[in-house]
C-alpha cells in the first residue's frame, strides 16, 4: 500500500501538488485551532532600550504589547462612538463596542478574532448604516487593519498572506454579489493599506529570523570550533607523549637486552629478570603504539629534529624579537635537566603565551620568568597593555585551554589574568619530584 501511495504522489503533477500544499497551509493557519487559547505573551526584557529603564518601569515593560493592543481598541471604541453619535443607545453601544471587543480579542484569540472581524463587517455595514464606506464601516475598517496586523504579528508571514487573500475575496463578494458598493467603496484602501501594514510585519518577521538562525549558527560555530582546537591540542599532546614515552621505553628494552653482556658470567636469576624487565617494555611500548598511535593523522610525519625543551628558549625569544616583540628573559634557581614532558611542556606553554602577546598585544613589552624551584618549575609570562590594533585570528583565546590542558596533564596549576596595568599574565607551576629530576 505505501508504494502505490508514493507512486499516486510521484504521478501527480508539480502544479497539484503546490496547490495541495498552499491549500493544507491554509486550513493549518486559518481553521485548524481558530478558536485556540493564545494569551499574548508578554515582551522581552532583554532588549537594548529595556535594560535602560529604571527597574520600576522595567518591571511592568513587559505588558508593553498589551497595552499597544488596548490603545488600538480604545481608538476603534471612539471612532465608532464619534460615528454613531445620535443613533438609538442599543445600536450605538453595539456599533462602538463590537470592534473594540474584536480587537481586544487578539489578546487570547488572535486567529478567531480575525475570522470575528470578517464577521461583523457586513452585519454592521447593514444593520449600522453609518458612514458612507462600503463594505467597511469607519470604525470596522481600522479594526480589521489592526486585528490583521496584530494576528500576523503573532504568527507567521504565510498566515498575513492567507488573511490578506481572504479579506480581498470577501471585498470582491460585497462589491459584487451583495450590490451596496456603489461609488463609495472602501475596498481598495482597506486592501492598500493592509497590505503594506502585513508587509512590514513580515519583513520585521523575516529579519528577525534571520537575526536568530545567524545568532544560532554562530553559537554552534563557536562551540565546534573550540571543540575542534581543544580536540586539536589534545592530539597533540597524545602525539609528543608517545614521542616521549615510547622513547624512554626503547631505551630501557635495549639497555635491558644488553645488560647481561655487561656482566661477565651473570647467574641465571639475573639474565631472566632482565629478560623479563625486555619483555615486558617491548608488551608495554606495543600497547603504548597501539593505543596512542590511533592519534596521529594519516598524513602524520614524526619531526626529525629531537622535541624543543628549555633549553632552545633563547632562540624562541629570538624569533619573537624578530617579530618585533620586546621580551626579556629571566632564569632563577638551579638549572638542571628535567623530565623530557615537564620540558617540552613548558617550552610550548612559553611560545603560545608569546604568541598570544603578539597577536593580541601588538606594541607590548613581555617578560618571561623561568623558576627552578626545589618542588618543581615555575613560569610566568606577562606583558603590558598593546599599544596597537588587535586583530585575533579565528579561534583566538583558545591557547589559553591548550596550556591549561598540558599543565593539568602534569598534575600542575595555571592562572591566566589581565593585570592592574591593562596588561595579561600567565603563571603555571609544574611540580616535580626529586627522582625524576635525577633520571
Amino acid at each position: 500500500m505505501d508504494g502505490v501511495t508514493q507512486t499516486r504522489e510521484q504521478s501527480r503533477s508539480p502544479e497539484f501538488r503546490l496547490a495541495q500544499g498552499a491549500l493544507g497551509g491554509l486550513r493549518k493557519d486559518l481553521f485548524r485551532n481558530a478558536f485556540a487559547y493564545r494569551p499574548l505573551p508578554m515582551a522581552a526584557l532583554d532588549g537594548r532600550i529595556a535594560r535602560r529603564l529604571p527597574d520600576r518601569i522595567r518591571a511592568r515593560a513587559g505588558w508593553t504589547p498589551h497595552a499597544v493592543v488596548a490603545g488600538c481598541a480604545f481608538l476603534v471604541f471612539l471612532i465608532g462612538a464619534a460615528a454613531a453619535e445620535g443613533s438609538a443607545p442599543p445600536l450605538m453601544a453595539v456599533y462602538a463596542f463590537g470592534p473594540a471587543l474584536i480587537v481586544l480579542m487578539t489578546l487570547v484569540r488572535p486567529v478567531l478574532a480575525f475570522w470575528a472581524s470578517l464577521a461583523a463587517t457586513p452585519f454592521l455595514g447593514f444593520v449600522g448604516g453609518f458612514g458612507d464606506g462600503w463594505p467597511w464601516s469607519p470604525n470596522m475598517f481600522a479594526a480589521h487593519v489592526i486585528v490583521m496586523t496584530v494576528v500576523a504579528a503573532r504568527t507567521r508571514p504565510r498566515t498575513a498572506a492567507w488573511m490578506w487573500l481572504m479579506t480581498c475575496g470577501y471585498a470582491v463578494f460585497a462589491e459584487f454579489f451583495l450590490g451596496m458598493g456603489g461609488d463609495t467603496t472602501d475596498a481598495a484602501p482597506l486592501l492598500f493599506v493592509a497590505a503594506l501594514a502585513l508587509l512590514v510585519v513580515t519583513v520585521v518577521q523575516v529579519r528577525r529570523q534571520a537575526d536568530q538562525e545567524v545568532t544560532a549558527q554562530q553559537t554552534v560555530t563557536a562551540h565546534e570550533r573550540s571543540r575542534r582546537t581543544l580536540l586539536e591540542e589534545r592530539t597533540t599532546i597524545a602525539r609528543e607523549l608517545h614521542d616521549v614515552v615510547a622513547h624512554h621505553m626503547s631505551v630501557v628494552a635495549i639497555q635491558a637486552e644488553a645488560a647481561p653482556y655487561r656482566v661477565e658470567n651473570p647467574p641465571p636469576e639475573l639474565e631472566q629478570a632482565f629478560v623479563t624487565i625486555r619483555e615486558n617494555a617491548v608488551a608495554a611500548l606495543t600497547e603504548l603504539r597501539r593505543v596512542l598511535g590511533v592519534v596521529r593523522a594519516e598524513d602524520y610525519e614524526a619531526p626529525d629534529a629531537p622535541q624543543p625543551t628549555l633549553a632552545d628558549l633563547d632562540g624562541l625569544v629570538a624569533n619573537v624579537r624578530d617579530a618585533g616583540l620586546d621580551v626579556e628573559k629571566t632564569v632563577t634557581g638551579a638549572v638542571r635537566e628535567l623530565p623530557q614532558g615537564v620540558e617540552l611542556s613548558a617550552y610550548r606553554i612559553v611560545q603560545e603565551a608569546l604568541s598570544n602577546v603578539l597577536r593580541h598585544a601588538p606594541g607590548a613589552g613581555a617578560r618571561v620568568e623561568v623558576a627552578y624551584v626545589l618542588g618543581g618549575l615555575g613560569l610566568r609570562i606577562v606583558n603590558g597593555p598593546g599599544r596597537g590594533v588587535s586583530r585575533p585570528s579565528p579561534g583566538a583565546g583558545h591557547g589559553i585551554t591548550g596550556m591549561r590542558e598540558r599543565v593539568t596533564m602534569l598534575n600542575g596549576e595555571m592562572t591566566a589574568e589581565p593585570t592592574e596595568d591593562g596588561g595579561y599574565e600567565v603563571t603555571a607551576f609544574v611540580p616535580v619530584a626529586r627522582e625524576e629530576a635525577e633520571q
